[in-house]
């Protein structure tokens, strides 16, 4: 079965590259965050009430797009094997995003050398901050620290549990990929200080993203050829107010010796420059080899705990 998740995984990987995403109209993701724009609302004025009417929000919503990718991969083992592997490597790809981010990182980044509006304007798809008054290499800085961040949160989080599960079961698989992935719409939506009903939704995506950003941060190091850049990294890691982002981007940091920095927020390896166009372009393919190094690392997972499974006699 190892060799049917590489397959699998290198499918939904191609599949990105060739085609990108679907668009919005055709996107089961899309669909979702329709759902979650629905459930976004003050159902009260207390705020504590807020944060209790999240909770089940957090609980059931990631369960919707889970129980619908099982349950098609499920119909489609019905019809022949081979269906139910494409169709959940088509989970898969819907579920990860490598493509568009590192076309938009570009796009941002070639902008800040003779167009800031465009590029103020098109950053708005990677981050959220108020980017009217940054300077061309914060507006770099911003791109950058959210390729690196998006790398776990888009790709790497709901492609580790595929590949983990897809030696046993291919239904599993697929809902496992897809329950991240409506975390990960939740906590993007709702997870925010400002809106109480999201404070679960939050919490889980930041349980969730725990090891995801982690194995992220090794496989930039790793794709870097700059192991140690992972252990400079651990001096910034911790300085984001999330626990997990904080990982990606201060090793990505290290790994191509500049600054990146979210004014007000936090500051990772200050001792270097923001960065140059030429940063930026080395960035994107930086996160381009480490989303390939996850992917090898996250079959290397699942092969080894099926094997250690297989071992014990816990699977034939």
């Amino acid at each position: 079965m190892t060799l049917t998740t590489a397959a699998l995984v290198g499918f939904a990987l191609g599949l990105d590259r060739l085609v990108g995403e679907p668009p919005n109209a055709a996107h089961p993701v899309a669909w979702l965050g329709r759902l979650v724009g629905a459930l976004d609302r003050p159902w009260s004025d207390d705020d504590r009430v807020q944060r209790l009417l999240g909770v089940p929000i957090a609980l059931v919503v990631p369960l919707v797009p889970a129980v619908a990718a099982g349950g098609v991969v499920l119909a489609a083992a019905a019809v022949h094997p081979v269906a139910s592997a494409v169709v959940a490597g088509l989970v898969l790809y819907l579920s990860t995003s490598l493509r568009m981010l590192l076309e938009l990182t570009t796009e941002v980044v070639a902008a800040t050398a003779d167009d800031l509006e465009t590029a103020r304007d098109r950053i708005r798809g990677l981050v959220g901050r108020d980017t009217s008054d940054l300077t061309p290499a914060d507006l770099r800085s911003a791109a950058v620290e959210s390729a690196a961040e998006n790398l776990a949160d888009g790709l790497v989080a709901t492609l580790l549990p595929f590949a983990v599960l897809a030696p046993f079961s291919l239904p599993a698989a697929a809902a496992a990929a897809a329950w991240v992935k409506g975390v990960n719409t939740l906590d993007s939506m709702l997870g925010y200080p400002s809106k109480p009903l999201g404070t679960a939704s939050a919490r889980l995506d930041d349980l969730v993203m725990w090891f995801p950003a982690r194995l992220s941060a090794v496989a930039i190091a790793l794709a870097a050829g700059d192991p140690g850049a992972l252990v400079r990294a651990r001096m910034w890691a911790r300085t984001p107010p999330s626990p997990n982002s904080g990982w990606p981007m201060a090793t990505l940091a290290c790994a191509l010796s500049v600054r990146l920095r979210k004014p007000g927020g936090y500051d990772l390896n200050p001792g270097a420059a923001l960065p140059t166009l030429e940063d930026g372009e080395r960035a994107t393919g930086l996160v381009f080899r480490a989303a390939l190094v996850a992917a090898v690392l996250a079959v290397a997972v699942g092969a080894a705990l099926e094997a250690l499974l297989s071992t014990a006699g816990v699977v034939a």
